[in-house]
């Protein structure tokens, strides 16, 4: 293996790797490329986040962000179709990322659920026929990123440009690394398979409801960042193959905020003013070097800590982030159970099927 095709991996795959080494050296040539490419991931989103941002306001760093791991996610997953309609999809996809946050924000409550639940659900069909590979994940943390920081009048005209700019280099990468895939395809082929017996419908069914309801009942309510109980909530229901039951990964993700929300708070504390903006990169960089949930959980607390210590002030950062996290699991958990009771059995009766 080059060191290149070491680069490339996930650090899933580069530690289990290095449990089946026989020496030091090999051992070191895996914990370099790991060490690496989490150098590379963290410099790269600096640069890449920070030069959109710089070009089309501070206000639209969110979706710079969205488009980074967009970018990064497109290299190796595609949307299962023809690249005609990949790419179109990829419009159809940024699109909903751009404009729903937006209308949902002035919408009134009725109709922040259906507006919710039909954008997340299109983003989620068009995007992700095979949710293991992770786009499940990766839109839907683009989806609630963005609903929790709208903009309006000439600051969306400012993040459209970046939509269309991110778009052309997210299409490039589509083209160049997927153009062969799946050529007999047609996502019209993807429509006339839809049916909610199917896991993987009902997979997206669900999600698209459960997230539609937090984030509505989180701004109805005046929760303050909202988002991270939709943040929650998506990382419990996004869990595939389907389940009924994610008792683990809820503990996990308790265990994870707290963990991660308390050292922030000690290495802050104890690091001078001038190097807490190196917060949010050291969360990246460990994050290189994560493969189970629960320290993934822990490092994304570094980034979002950073920026929500600038608002709120460090106390009530913390405190806000480990009270919605609790509060969105624990939504994802009476959300399951309900769906479960009043919709899931009816849909799926003994007919499910891998799709």
């Amino acid at each position: 293996m080059t060191f290149y095709n070491a680069l490339q991996m996930d650090p899933a795959i580069l530690k289990a790797k290095i449990a089946q080494c026989d020496t030091a050296a090999e051992k070191r040539f895996y914990w370099i490329a790991m060490a690496l490419r989490s150098l590379l991931i963290v410099g790269f989103a600096v640069v890449f986040i920070s030069g959109l941002a710089r070009l089309f306001g501070q206000d639209n760093t969110p979706l710079a962000v969205a488009l980074f791991c967009i970018l990064l996610g497109i290299r190796f997953v595609n949307f299962e179709y023809c690249m005609g309609d990949s790419l179109v999809t990829l419009a159809a996809a940024l699109a909903i990322l751009l404009f729903t946050p937006t209308a949902v924000a002035v919408a009134p409550p009725y109709l922040a659920i259906p507006l919710h639940f039909v954008s997340f659900f299109l983003l989620l069909y068009m995007t992700t026929q095979k949710p293991e590979l992770g786009n499940g994940g990766l839109y839907s943390f683009a989806y609630v990123y963005l609903t929790g920081n709208p903009v309006f009048g000439e600051a969306l005209a400012r993040r459209t440009m970046m939509a269309v700019v991110g778009y052309l280099l997210c299409a490039i990468i589509l083209y160049r690394k997927h153009r062969h895939a799946h050529g007999e395809v047609r996502f019209h082929h993807v429509l006339q398979r839809f049916d909610l017996r199917n896991i993987v419908h009902l997979w997206q069914f669900r999600m698209a409801l459960g997230v539609s309801l937090v984030l509505t009942a989180g701004r109805f309510f005046g929760i303050e960042r909202f988002m991270w109980m939709g943040f929650a909530c998506a990382s419990l229901l996004c869990e595939y193959p389907y389940s009924d039951s994610f008792t683990t990964r809820f503990w996990q993700r308790i265990v994870g905020v707290f963990a991660g929300s308390g050292a922030y708070l000690i290495i802050y504390l104890i690091t001078p003013d001038f190097l807490h903006f190196l917060l949010g990169p050291l969360g990246g960089l460990c994050l290189g070097f994560c493969r189970d949930y629960r320290y993934k959980t822990a490092f994304n607390c570094f980034g979002a800590l950073m920026l929500a210590t600038g608002i709120y002030g460090l106390g009530n950062a913390v405190v806000l982030r480990i009270t919605d996290t609790i509060l969105g699991v624990l939504f994802a958990l009476v959300f399951t159970f309900l769906f479960q009771k009043l919709v899931s059995q009816r849909i799926r009766g003994n007919a499910c099927k891998e799709s």
